[in-house]
């Protein structure tokens, strides 16, 4: 399959569906060839974002329904609450600073439709990853999240899900193959489905929002 038709063949019955059979499988879930390493990816066209969300609410439903444990956790809500952790002068300033220098590329480039945006770009970036990068970022808020699932629901080890998504949220600030890199051997090996908001450009090649340069830096299944 070339990389055009990577990037614009999505089915996502067949790839929720495939997800499905490998939770399920008898002797535990199987999303990962690798058994110390239950992530996989299902990604799908931004564009399509409420399709996605209504799927995995049905195939949760079907889940839960059969005695599973469903957690789905939102990238967005995580990212609002370690915004509004630092306080509302915080977010003033951030706001502010942004302005200032948006204001300043209309100057520059006399066009307030088009001007140059790296400068401002580059500031909220640099400034809401200090937030939510790294093993202390998002990542322990997810983790934690397992952790308390799993000590609420000790006795379904192995009928447990989490599925992560809203990831959109954190474009252009966080790359979400770090996100995996930090959750690995955080999760207690409860199987973590990332729903990601992209594009497959390759068989391992994932580009985020289908904005970014394809990332090859991911480990996990991606489904289908």
């Amino acid at each position: 399959m070339s990389q055009q038709e990577l990037a614009l063949s999505v089915d996502l019955d067949g790839a929720i569906g495939a997800l499905k059979r490998d939770l399920v499988v008898e002797g535990g879930p199987r999303i990962s060839t690798i058994r110390t390493y239950n992530f996989a990816i299902l990604p799908y066209p931004p564009d399509q974002e409420f399709k996605l969300r209504a799927k995995i609410h049905t195939l949760a439903s079907e889940l839960v329904s059969d005695g599973w444990e469903v957690r789905s956790i939102a990238l967005q809500k995580l990212l609002f609450d370690r915004l509004q952790a630092e306080g509302p002068e915080f977010i003033e300033t951030l706001i502010a600073t942004e302005n200032r220098h948006h204001a300043k590329a209309v100057a520059l480039t006399g066009n307030a439709a088009d001007p140059e945006p790296d400068v401002a770009l580059n500031y909220l970036t640099s400034h809401i990853g200090e937030l939510i990068e790294g093993p202390g970022g998002i990542a322990a808020d997810i983790a934690r999240e397992i952790d308390n699932l799993c000590e609420q629901h000790p006795d379904k080890e192995h009928r447990t899900v989490v599925f992560i998504g809203r990831a959109g949220a954190l474009y252009p600030f966080f790359r979400t193959s770090a996100l995996l890199r930090h959750l690995d051997g955080h999760t207690r090996n409860v199987p973590v489905v990332l729903l990601y908001p992209g594009a497959r450009t390759d068989v391992t090649a994932l580009s985020f929002m289908g904005v970014l340069q394809p990332d090859r830096d991911y480990r996990p299944r991606i489904y289908p």
